[in-house]
């Protein structure tokens, strides 16, 4: 038994029935990966931050010498030197010395901390402590942010610009991605008219290829507009057959009726496998749907705003399954 609703439940079906991250993959660089899925996991090269650095400006101590400090017994320590955002490396110092460090300046491991600016004297190269810093206070360790070898992304997510900035970060500038599904878009109907023709009595302009093209482009799919089948139903399977050895996937805008016929779905049964033939829902009955090969083919009512629905509730889902995207098929949209 199960309590989902029956769209949930075709939502879930379908779903299943779809390959996962069936497309092949491709490396492109960084500034064209946005919104592209990630073909495998990314591991990071190396650690970031890559070196131990300071986040505020200041002077770095021995933490030791910190410990009995206070404004009845100060300590003072000398500055020896400076490093800088950009060096190397930072100079080395002994006891009753300091290094002047400004953020982002690199720095050694060991017991050592920063004196903020503000938390100390300075006078000459003299500077008075007046109280006690713990290990390590205000410094950035190596790898804190990311450690080399670790998993930054998994396999099956969608690039978005901080990802970009953070592989960037690693020195990396190609990534690997599924390539985008190829989409055929086909609308139906002895009725419907390319939306640039002249409207005649009783016909309706095409405005569902260009949605729907948006659709899928917005989804990351390549949309490929077929034009306009009417209801022929030999014709249209040879059309089908022709789109499924060049695209990834079908969809089919109207004509889930003709004439008292079960027409797309007889269509789907002729170039592959019925999967879902309606859903019992409100304008569910266009909402038809089958698997040719592994790719899939959907159906979706002619009325637009039902056929953008149709393609949001079981397309969309598709194309992520097709990208190894991770998905919840089982969430009405």
């Amino acid at each position: 038994m199960t309590d989902q609703s029956p769209l949930a439940e075709a939502q879930l079906k379908y779903a299943e029935a779809i390959p996962s991250a069936s497309m092949a993959s491709e490396t492109v660089i960084l500034i064209d990966a946005l919104g592209r899925t990630l073909a495998q996991d990314f591991n990071a090269p190396e650690d970031s931050p890559p070196y131990n650095r300071a986040i505020v400006e200041g002077f770095l101590v021995n933490t030791a010498e910190t410990q009995s400090a206070s404004e009845e017994n100060p300590i003072s320590v000398q500055v020896i030197g400076h490093v800088n955002p950009g060096d190397e490396s930072c100079p080395s110092f002994g006891e009753g010395q300091a290094i002047e460090v400004n953020t982002g300046s690199i720095l050694p491991d060991g017991q050592v901390s920063i004196v903020r600016m503000w938390e100390a004297k300075r006078d000459g190269d003299t500077v008075t402590v007046s109280r006690p810093f713990p290990p390590r206070f205000f410094i950035e360790e190596q790898g804190c942010d990311i450690t080399k070898d670790s998993t930054l992304l998994k396999a099956g997510h969608v690039l978005t610009p901080a990802d970009l900035a953070n592989i960037a970060s690693l020195g990396v500038n190609e990534i690997s991605v599924a390539c985008a599904p190829k989409v055929a878009i086909f609308a139906s109907g002895d009725e419907v008219i390319a939306h640039t023709d002249t409207l005649r009595s009783g016909s309706i302009r095409d405005c569902n290829s260009i949605q729907l093209a948006a659709a899928v482009t917005e989804t990351g799919g390549i949309a490929e507009q077929k034009g306009i089948m009417g209801d022929d139903f030999d014709a249209f399977v040879k059309a089908v057959k022709a789109s499924l050895k060049s695209t990834d996937m079908i969809i089919i805008a109207g004509g889930t009726a003709v004439g008292g016929r079960d027409f797309v779905s007889d269509l789907i049964k002729e170039v592959g496998e019925l999967v879902i033939d309606g859903v019992p829902m409100r304008s569910g009955r266009p909402l038809i749907m089958g698997v040719a090969n592994g790719k899939p083919i959907i159906a979706v009512a002619g009325h637009p705003p039902e056929a953008l629905r149709g393609f949001r509730l079981f397309g969309a889902t598709a194309l992520a399954k097709l990208l190894g995207r991770d998905i919840d098929p089982a969430i009405e949209g």
